[in-house]
């Protein structure tokens, strides 16, 4: 989300959550607000197993220390697994690092880099590449039985972009603008678009709207989007939930902050 977005809260920023995957809780990008939206929604954080976080921008980074508290009973428990970025986890450059030493001492850490992957019991974990501001930006891919989700987390559309997510069932992107209207390291919906058809998912879901895209209408461009490629396509909102279960008949859900 851009900066103004994110300062002015039009839409919140707390990331999402997977919940009951493989039974486990996994919160992505909990930016500000993520463990308030959490209570708010009816969820707990201390029942979070994983937490991934992409890289080192403050709308993705800012409530992770709190939610490994709270994963980790208040940092008396040696529980959970944090996934992040190089520059999240260890710093690069200028970027990061984004969580305290202190912070890290207790569950375990694993830092991903593009085309990395991890594998956590019955859960399959591949870092996917990006084009962005923070050179370590990852997303993420998750397979679990049939089942995949993939986030691209903040990105520009590339040429190679779709064979990172193939086979995606659930195709989760930050798009910041709506039709051909760009940003330097991120998606337009023009690009989505194309990204949609590439990759062919069952679901496809915008998040991270711009501040001008919130103002216009996001689920118009989503229709536009749906009729284009035969794809469902959804702009996410504040507090949506998702049963993914006609993907995985394990029945997860996916929350947006």
């Amino acid at each position: 989300m851009d900066g103004f977005a994110t300062i002015t809260q039009k839409r919140m920023t707390g990331g999402f959550r997977i919940e009951d995957i493989d039974g486990k809780n996994i919160h992505v990008d909990p930016g500000p607000g993520a463990l308030v939206r959490t209570y708010q929604f009816g969820l707990k954080p201390m029942k979070v197993n994983i937490l991934m976080v992409s890289h080192s921008h403050t709308d993705h980074y800012t409530d992770a220390e709190i939610i490994i508290e709270a994963m980790t009973n208040g940092m008396t428990r040696k529980r959970g697994v944090v996934i992040g970025g190089r520059s999240v986890i260890e710093g690069y450059e200028r970027w990061g690092p984004c969580i305290s030493k202190y912070h890290l001492s207790k569950p375990k850490v694993v830092v991903m880099e593009a085309e990395d992957h991890q594998k956590f019991d019955n859960l399959n974990l591949t870092a996917t590449k990006t084009l962005h501001g923070d050179p370590k930006a990852v997303g993420f891919k998750i397979k679990y039985d049939n089942f995949i989700l993939s986030y691209t987390s903040d990105t520009e559309y590339f040429k190679d972009l779709h064979k990172h997510h193939e086979g995606a069932d659930v195709l989760i992107a930050s798009v910041i603008r709506s039709g051909s209207e760009r940003v330097r390291g991120h998606m337009s919906g023009d690009d989505f678009e194309a990204l949609v058809k590439e990759v062919s998912p069952k679901l496809a879901i915008m998040t991270h709207l711009g501040m001008k895209f919130i103002m216009e209408s996001p689920e118009r461009e989503a229709q536009r989007i749906t009729e284009s490629t035969g794809i469902k396509t959804i702009a996410a909102r504040d507090g949506m939930r998702i049963d993914l279960e006609d993907f995985n008949t394990k029945q997860p859900t996916l929350d947006q902050f």
